[in-house]
């Protein structure tokens, strides 16, 4: 599935504010690698390609409501924004409630309900760890926490020469 007017409309709603075009734009490109090499199937991959883009829509909606964009917020603020999009785009009622779901839960960490929702958190994991400026020690301990999927440890790994 081409996911380029997603991401088209996703440079529109974050217009003026490229670190997190740039995020989304990694935490695609790691998501897609690690769903492909995981061998997940067509349309587990074509939900988890726009959840990625989508993943943090409701940064935007969380700062201007309550002037901070923390994790539950996002989540809160999230789901129905990517669910809004979606639905516009065509992508059907079933992905757009998946994706809605993932956004709403990819800061949280417990009861991960599917190798879309793994893979789309430890891609942005990878993305968060170098952005924040990490080092090995967390590198470690996320591995330990959170990483499953042999692609994405392999990633985290080379990334932090783990």
């Amino acid at each position: 599935m081409n996911h380029n007017r997603l991401l088209e409309e996703m440079f529109r709603y974050e217009a003026g504010v490229p670190g997190r075009l740039q995020h989304l734009l990694k935490v695609h490109a790691f998501s897609k690698l690690i769903g492909e090499e995981e061998g997940l199937d067509e349309e587990t991959l074509a939900t988890l390609e726009a959840a990625s883009i989508v993943h943090d829509i409701g940064i935007r909606p969380s700062m201007e409501k309550y002037g901070s964009g923390a994790g539950p917020l996002q989540e809160k603020e999230g789901a129905p924004a990517a669910y809004e999009m979606l639905t516009r785009l065509g992508y059907g009622e079933k992905r757009a409630e998946r994706v809605s779901y993932l956004v709403g839960h990819h800061h949280t960490y417990s009861d991960i309900d599917g190798p879309d929702y793994q893979i789309l958190v430890e891609a942005d994991f990878l993305v968060n760890l170098y952005e924040n400026g990490d080092g090995k020690e967390e590198a470690l301990s996320v591995r330990e926490r959170i990483f499953r999927t042999e692609t994405g440890k392999r990633i985290l790994n080379d990334m932090f020469e783990l």
